[in-house]
C-alpha cells in the first residue's frame, strides 16, 4: 500500500496523480485497516490524503475537457464544503462519449463517466473514515453522494412499471451513457444507504437533509423480486460483501432483514457452484483477471465474519437454522481464497499482460485480500 501511494502520486503528492475511484475506495479502507491494526498515524494520514485527492481530482472535469472546475458546478469555496454533490468521475483513460456520438461497446469500457457501483464503494469508504476517526463530515459527504447518485441514476419507467437504474452516466450526470441496469446496483445501493443511515443516526447534530429513508424505500422497491445469483467471481465476492454488511447491520439493530441475508448467501452459493464448473482457475494468468478473482477471495473471508456473527453475537441470527446451514456450505469453499492469493503472489503470474494492464487495482485488491478487515468491517 505504501508503494501504491508512491506510484500513483499520493505520497509524495504529484501534480498529476493517477486516481481511479474503485481502486481508491479499496485503498482508503486498506489504509484505515492498517491504522487500526498497527496504530500507525501515517496510515490514517494516507487515508485522509487519498480522500482529499480523489475529491480534488475526480470531482473536477478532466484536463482534456473544454469544461473546467468542479463537475457539480459549484464554486471553489462551496465545493470544498460539498465535494461529492456532483458525484465523482470513474477516472478512465479516455474522455467520455458525447451524447450524440455513436455507441461503441468495446470503447465504452475505457471511457470516463460515472458508475453507480463505484460511487457506492466510495460511500462505504467515506463512511469507514467517519467510523474510524469519529469525524462525521465524511458520513455527511457520503450521504450527499448517495442523494445525488440516487436522483440521477434511478430512472422512472415510461410505462408506469417499476423504476430502473442506469448503469453508467455522463460526467456531469446529465444523460445516461449506458441505460441498462447493473445486476447488483440496486442491492449495493440498498445496503450502502442503510449503512450510511446507521452512522447518521449516531450524529447528535444530524439534520433532516441527511436522512436517507426516502431513498431506502425507493431502492428497496427496485430490488423487489430480483435475482442476485451470478457466476462472475467479482460479482459473487460483492454479494458476500453485501451479506457481511447486512449481518453487521442486523447485529447492531439497524436492519431487520435476516431473510435478505439468507437470500444473498444462497445466491452466492449458486454462483460459486456455477463458477467452479467453468474451471477458470486452472487457466494461465494471461487468460485471467486478478482483480475479479481477488474480489471473490475477499468475499470468501466475509463468510467467516458472518459465521462468527451468527454464532456469537445475535439471537436474531442464531435462531435461524437455515442460515447456519448455508454458511456451513459456503465455508467449504474457504480454500479457494488461498488458491487465488497464492497464484497471484507468484511473480511469474504478475508478469502477464492481464496483471500489468490493471496493475493498481490488482495490487490494492490483493492487499485487501491479505488484510480484509479495513474493508469488511462497518
Amino acid at each position: 500500500m505504501t508503494e501504491f501511494a508512491r506510484l500513483t502520486g499520493l505520497s509524495p503528492a504529484s501534480s498529476a496523480p493517477r486516481r481511479y475511484l474503485w481502486t481508491d475506495a479499496f485503498a482508503v479502507c486498506n489504509f484505515l485497516g492498517l491504522y487500526e491494526g498497527t496504530g500507525g498515524e501515517e496510515f490514517k494520514d494516507l487515508a485522509l490524503k487519498l480522500v482529499d485527492q480523489v475529491h480534488e481530482t475526480l470531482g473536477r472535469h478532466r484536463k482534456d475537457d473544454s469544461r473546467t472546475g468542479w463537475i457539480s458546478g459549484l464554486d471553489e469555496e462551496e465545493d470544498r464544503l460539498y465535494p461529492t454533490k456532483g458525484g465523482l468521475r470513474i477516472g478512465k483513460q479516455l474522455q467520455e462519449r458525447g451524447s450524440s456520438d455513436p455507441f461503441n461497446e468495446r470503447l465504452e469500457w475505457d471511457r470516463d463517466g460515472q458508475y453507480y457501483h463505484y460511487l457506492t464503494k466510495w460511500m462505504h469508504a467515506l463512511n469507514r473514515v467517519s467510523r474510524v476517526t469519529g469525524d462525521l463530515k465524511y458520513n455527511t459527504w457520503a450521504v450527499e453522494l448517495a442523494k445525488t447518485a440516487h436522483a440521477r441514476f434511478v430512472s422512472a419507467s415510461s410505462y408506469g412499471g417499476p423504476k430502473g437504474m442506469y448503469w453508467k452516466m455522463s460526467i456531469d450526470l446529465s444523460f445516461p451513457l449506458v441505460p441498462s441496469m447493473g445486476q447488483h446496483d440496486p442491492l449495493d445501493g440498498f445496503v450502502t444507504y442503510n449503512e450510511l443511515q446507521a452512522t447518521t443516526a449516531k450524529d447528535p447534530k444530524k439534520s433532516t437533509g441527511n436522512d436517507l429513508r426516502a431513498e431506502i424505500f425507493d431502492i428497496a422497491n427496485i430490488c423487489e423480486g430480483r435475482s442476485w445469483a451470478t457466476d462472475d467471481p467479482l460479482g459473487i465476492g460483492g454479494l458476500l460483501f453485501d451479506a457481511c454488511r447486512v449481518a453487521q447491520l442486523i447485529v447492531s439493530g439497524d436492519l431487520e432483514q435476516a431473510g435478505l441475508l439468507e437470500t444473498l448467501l444462497e445466491s452466492s452459493l449458486i454462483g460459486l457452484n456455477s463458477f467452479l464448473k467453468e474451471n477458470s482457475l486452472k487457466l494461465p494468468a494471461e487468460y485471467r483477471l486478478a482483480f475479479r478473482e481477488l474480489g471473490l477471495s475477499i468475499g470468501l473471508q466475509a463468510v467467516e465474519k458472518i459465521r462468527e456473527l451468527i454464532e456469537q453475537k445475535s439471537g436474531l441470527l442464531r435462531k435461524k437454522d437455515s442460515l447456519h446451514a448455508v454458511v456451513k456450505r459456503l465455508s467449504r469453499y474457504a480454500g479457494l481464497r488461498e488458491i487465488i492469493d497464492k497464484f497471484w503472489f507468484e511473480e511469474a503470474n504478475r508478469e502477464a499482460d492481464s496483471w500489468i494492464e490493471h496493475h493498481d487495482i490488482n495490487w490494492v485488491m490483493l492487499a485487501t485480500s491479505l488484510a480484509p478487515d479495513g474493508f469488511l468491517e462497518l
